[in-house]
């Protein structure tokens, strides 16, 4: 069943045993954008018990909140009773929640107003208690009722604001812009993993340099991510990024991701030249102009310390440094051995390596020639070339007298770099390699 129907369906579940029951929330306010929701909510006076009791295949995945998930074989809505919210000690969550009969009480602890929205399902009649179609016509975020006490119930909704405006090219209505505005520094309230998703979702809806540029405008940025905001005013040599300083390099590339986007890939965009300001020296220090000596290495480290702080899994850990460390290695493919270059383009996930490229060399000098050679190296080697089956083992180094330990490595690399070379392709050809290059020696048994 199709999310839409599912929601439909809950919902005349719902009103044919006495309860009222209305789509809420962000899917009608995409539904009015004419856009394909991503996920439907329902909103009802039946108690969290009731939807339990009526839907079978349920899960309550926020009891204390009153928000049930209902299921079926192919979609999942989630059905919240009509609620008020009782304090907010820690700005995150509801220190209690009092269960109401009126879908007025419900949206008016809500967010903004353009996700405060109730239609019924089967008339498409809009509830709108709070003015959000007109900001939708208007293009407008605005924080439902007083923004002061909408961000002190909820501090990441500072964030959210800023994702919403950018997402969809609108301007945050004035008092609620200062609120944040005055509120940035106590995003730190929110969960590195709140934080982090709500990043990821700037960075890959399509809009990442609205999004960022937004952050910086709110003094968001400076609180969440104080790396990237040192990069404003860190000047570049005009000879390789006559766009400008590394702020504006990094708000290019982010300007061009895609809605969709791997968030690896978006992340590794955004943090790829976060070692420049620390590693800068101008023309006067360096005797001829300026350098960043060593950034891709300082850069590495500091991605490494932001994505354990924004709680990254290791996998994302080790991708999006991985990209960070390799960004500078496309200026050397033309003097790269093949072996070297084979090495290279089996990285994990290399065609987020090669975007990434793509995407610098578009923001700053414009020169594809290492991108277009990559590419076509990649289109034209077979795999089996690039990461060919071993030919000998450390088992055959003993079987031919070498003993074991540390050694092993370096001579099992020499033989692969003389099979990616194409020098070698056979076993008896690889022991003939060995034999020839590192005798036994002091080292047989």
């Amino acid at each position: 069943m199709l999310p839409r129907k599912l929601a439909n369906a809950i919902c005349e579940t719902l009103q044919s045993h006495g309860h009222q029951a209305y789509l809420v929330g962000g899917c009608v306010r995409d539904l009015l954008l004419d856009r394909d929701p991503t996920d439907y909510d329902v909103a009802t006076d039946a108690s969290p018990d009731r939807v339990l009791e009526l839907f079978p295949d349920t899960v309550s995945v926020g009891a204390q909140f009153g928000v049930v998930l209902v299921k079926d074989s192919s979609a999942k809505v989630e059905v919240a009773t009509f609620r008020k919210d009782i304090g907010y000690s820690d700005g995150r969550h509801p220190d209690r929640v009092v269960y109401t009969t009126s879908p007025e009480e419900d949206v008016r602890r809500r967010d903004f107003t353009i996700n405060g929205l109730l239609l019924r399902h089967n008339t498409d009649e809009v509830l709108d208690f709070v003015g959000g179609q007109s900001d939708l016509r208007a293009e407008v975020i605005r924080a439902i009722g007083d923004p002061e006490r909408r961000f002190a119930e909820d501090k990441l909704r500072m964030l959210r604001a800023v994702r919403f405006a950018a997402r969809f090219g609108y301007a945050i209505e004035p008092k609620t812009f200062a609120a944040i505005h005055r509120h940035a520094p106590e995003i730190h309230f929110v969960s590195a993993e709140r934080i982090r998703e709500e990043l990821s979702k700037l960075l890959s809806e399509g809009a990442a340099r609205s999004g960022f540029e937004l952050l910086d405008k709110t003094r968001l940025l400076q609180q969440v991510l104080p790396e990237i905001s040192a990069m404003k005013g860190v000047q570049q040599p005009p000879d390789y990024h006559p766009e400008g300083d590394v702020w504006i390099h990094t708000r290019m590339m982010l300007a061009a991701l895609p809605a969709g986007v791997s968030p690896t890939l978006a992340w590794g965009v955004l943090l790829h030249d976060v070692g420049k300001p620390p590693t800068f020296r101008d023309a006067s220090a360096t005797g001829d102009r300026i350098r960043f000596d060593n950034h891709a290495e300082v850069g590495t480290r500091l991605a490494g310390e932001i994505c354990k702080r924004l709680k990254f899994s290791n996998d994302e850990t080790q991708q999006i440094q991985a990209l960070v460390a390799n960004h500078m290695k496309f200026k050397d493919v033309a003097q790269m051995r093949t072996s070297t270059l084979k090495r290279f383009v089996r990285l994990p996930r290399f065609d987020e390596h090669l975007e990434l490229h793509r995407l610098d060399c578009l923001a700053s000098h414009g020169h594809m020639e290492a991108y277009d050679a990559v590419r076509q190296f990649v289109e034209q080697t077979p795999l089996d070339q690039v990461k060919p089956r071993r030919l000998l083992t450390g088992d055959d180094l003993s079987d031919m007298g070498y003993s074991p330990g540390p050694g092993f490595q370096p001579i099992l690399r020499a033989v692969e770099d003389a099979q990616l070379e194409g020098t070698v392709t056979t076993r008896e050809e690889a022991k003939a390699f060995i034999q020839a290059n590192y005798p036994v020696g002091r080292t047989r048994r």
